[in-house]
């Protein structure tokens, strides 16, 4: 890929409501595979109704394979609507365990790096500490680079989820 691409490439967040059935994350998955798209976070879980399910894909790409990516997506059976975060104002999170190497004498340091960053201690062992965290990728990013001089034991993260601000109901793509 030559620079000018590269430079055209942007994170790009999609929500999908899909059929809440058996099979639909492989067909998505295996459309983006087949495309030989790229997928940065790919989340899928329950909405307020059961029968669907909500999936928020991130993909790093220009704005050509995007409109390639909603397309594709739309074209799926089980898919219900897509909608592009692209030119609408949204609300992205991120959660994350981390388990950081905290000895009793540099515990103090660890947890006020905890609490600047509004997280939560939700396990204590005799030489390391659990914190949950969320919020928008480059928080945690901000907070991983914080903490890895102290020493990353495990890290485990969901990946993005989104919602459009100030809607209250559904919109009618």
């Amino acid at each position: 890929m030559n620079q000018t691409s590269k430079a055209n490439q942007h994170k790009h967040v999609i929500s999908a409501i899909v059929e809440n059935q058996s099979g639909v994350l492989a067909h998505v998955s295996g459309m983006f595979a087949a495309r030989g798209f790229n997928i940065d976070s790919l989340v899928v879980g329950r909405t307020e109704d059961p029968a669907l399910s909500r999936m928020t894909i991130v993909v790093i790409a220009d704005d050509n394979i995007l409109e390639q990516v909603r397309k594709q997506l739309e074209k799926l059976i089980t898919t219900v609507r897509v909608r592009d975060f692209k030119d609408v104002p949204f609300v992205e999170r991120d959660l994350m365990l981390i388990r950081i190497a905290a000895p009793l004498g540099r515990r103090n340091e660890v947890v006020s790096l905890v609490d600047l960053f509004r997280g939560r201690v939700v396990d204590v062992a005799h030489d390391s500490v659990m914190v949950e965290l969320s919020g928008p990728e480059d928080k945690l990013e901000a907070f991983i680079d914080l903490v890895r001089p102290y020493g990353i034991e495990e890290l485990a993260r969901t990946g993005v989820i989104a919602m459009q601000r100030g809607r209250s109901t559904p919109p009618t793509e």
